[in-house]
């Protein structure tokens, strides 16, 4: 697989211009991320440092139709103390700020703002401190999460509190800018919430449909978080439910490998960009240039 030469890769899924733009890196423990599967086996995929955590990826991804600039997911921010920045080898070398200066735009010029879930490295950039007031980051984009993380997220029981933190979700609420969806819903024409659960209680993917069958596409969110855990079978430890996330994920790889469509991967530290083939019993990537 290519490496990320370019910190912004973008695909074209025609009428989308799709462009992966970072909100840093962090580490987290190999064996969580890689649950029953043995380090024999995942060690070579994703090697880990002398702490037994792997790098990943916080890419988020800028899909630009006509006047639609849509950003999907929402990265982990920059408010973290000083244990939690070295507990997760949080990585702000690249922010969601910066990687959209790079591209000539603002925050401000964001018009929709999209979360597979609300775990905190996923929508954890959606809002930023200002004179320690949270304000949203884009302000004139309407957000759009799942209505059960929404809710799992202002209210956390005490299994799943340490994946959320509310104030992500409440300067967003505070301003009205934030909408639930459930089920299969068209955020906008073109791009469509599919929520699946498993991983947590409304995590989803979005596809992106570009107009003919070349021109497909697929976030996958934590459902398939890198190009390494494209077998059923690899599950996180963090998922809450196992057995969902092994029938969505058969599934909707399945779906994939048939359709031929372009997947964005959150967490790859490498590629961002690939398809999902299964030329045999097995699944594979394929490059995409």
């Amino acid at each position: 697989m290519t490496s990320i030469v370019h910190k912004h890769p973008s695909v074209q899924l025609g009428e989308w211009k799709v462009t992966r733009v970072g909100d840093g890196f962090l580490r987290l423990d190999g064996g969580a991320m890689w649950g029953v599967v043995p380090q024999v086996l995942w060690g070579k995929l994703t090697p880990p440092a002398a702490d037994n955590t792997i790098r990943m990826a916080l890419s988020c991804f800028l899909a630009e139709c006509g006047d639609l600039k849509v950003l999907i997911e929402g990265g982990v921010g920059n408010r973290w103390s000083e244990k939690h920045m070295a507990m997760y080898h949080l990585d702000r070398s690249e922010t969601l700020r910066d990687s959209l200066a790079a591209l000539d735009l603002t925050p401000e010029d964001i018009t929709h703002a999209v979360a597979s879930h609300c775990h905190w490295d996923h929508v954890g950039a959606w809002v930023e401190e200002v004179d320690r007031v949270l304000k949203p980051l884009m302000p004139n984009a309407k957000h759009f999460a799942p209505e059960a993380e929404i809710a799992q997220c202002l209210n956390p029981d005490r299994i799943r509190r340490a994946s959320y933190r509310s104030e992500d979700l409440q300067a967003l609420l505070d301003a009205e800018l934030l909408v639930g969806f459930t089920g299969e819903t068209e955020i906008v024409k073109g791009l469509t919430a599919h929520v699946l659960g498993g991983h947590s209680s409304g995590v989803s993917v979005f596809r992106l449909d570009g107009g003919n069958p070349e021109s497909q596409g697929i976030f996958w969110a934590d459902v398939v978080p890198t190009t390494h855990h494209i077998q059923p079978p690899y599950i996180m430890a963090y998922d809450m439910n196992v057995e969902v996330s092994f029938d969505v994920r058969s599934d909707w790889l399945q779906r994939a490998a048939d359709g031929g469509w372009i997947g964005l991967f959150y967490h790859d530290e490498s590629t961002p960009f690939a398809r999902i083939t299964k030329p045999d019993r097995r699944y594979k990537i394929e490059s995409v240039q």
